[in-house]
């Protein structure tokens, strides 16, 4: 099932227009979550990056966008799939409404909300070789607009592609000023000696949800400073771990990146801490 602004259609049902704004000119935001035993992980965080992100986009926020509407709906929905899990990742979709060329005829928003069935309910640690590279033919744009979880995603594809066609498990993105901003499908985190570092946002990273989980789990290990700087790409033949966050994955750690292999302690006792603040929330 899926529901296409407030009403629950199937999928044959549901249906989008060829002049869809999102599809004609990626005006569109989407939020990625994780749900686990009928409950939004970290909902909170991401209903207000959602309003945060139309704003930048100067869209129309409907009075009926309350979090206690859209938390309803999202659970509701999930209460007509057929499945024995526990856990489900979904994917709240809000675009501009049609009309117009660059310039929209109107500012108001549709939306729909899909969901599809995981089979992990805990954040898991992959334990298998996790190799990584630059993906050097195109750059992210340092800003605002970077930040935002938009429909237009070229780069993570052709990304992706080239990650597949030289069978590494994932790529790192670099801004126009060469520093390194993010994995193909979350952020990025470096471990050398008692610093963690993560990339500002001013470098163009996503404002990500597990990002900011992780951030705020760092700062409370005395052991560990917790630092948002750039990265220079000659750092990660120095790092002692990298590791990239999701909210679907929780953490991947990242055990090679060219000749160099990195342990993953400090991932796993991050996990570990990650996984209690889930079962307490």
């Amino acid at each position: 099932m899926i529901n296409s602004n407030g009403e629950l259609l199937s999928e044959q049902q549901a249906k989008l227009s060829v002049f869809n704004r999102g599809l004609a000119y990626g005006d569109a935001l989407f939020e990625t979550i994780k749900t686990l035993n009928g409950k939004i992980l970290f909902w909170e965080d991401h209903y207000f990056r959602l309003m945060a992100s139309m704003r930048i986009l100067r869209m129309e926020i409907p009075m009926a966008f309350t979090p206690e509407s859209l938390e309803s709906q999202i659970l509701e929905l999930l209460t007509h799939y057929n499945s024995n899990s526990n856990s489900f990742r979904v994917k709240f979709t809000v675009f501009r409404n049609q009309g117009g060329f660059y310039t929209p005829h109107t500012n108001d928003v549709s939306y729909f909300i899909t969901a599809e069935s995981l089979e992990a309910d805990l954040y898991l640690l992959n334990t298998s070789d996790y190799r990584v590279e630059l993906f050097k033919d195109f750059y992210v744009a340092p800003g605002l607009l970077s930040t935002l979880k938009t429909n237009n995603k070229v780069l993570n594809v052709l990304g992706s592609v080239y990650a597949k066609e030289n069978q590494y498990d994932n790529c790192l993105l670099l801004n126009t000023n060469k520093s390194i901003v993010e994995a193909l499908n979350g952020n990025l985190f470096l471990v050398k000696d008692n610093v963690i570092k993560t990339p500002p946002l001013e470098d163009g990273c996503l404002k990500g949800i597990m990002r900011k989980q992780v951030l705020e789990i760092i700062k409370k290990i005395p052991d560990f400073e917790c630092v948002e700087a750039s990265i220079s790409p000659f750092e990660l033949q120095k790092a002692d771990e990298l590791f990239v966050t999701n909210v679907i994955q929780g953490i991947q750690p990242i055990t090679a990146f060219r000749k160099k292999n990195f342990t993953t302690a400090v991932s796993q006792s991050i996990l570990a801490k990650l996984n209690m603040t889930v079962r307490l929330s």
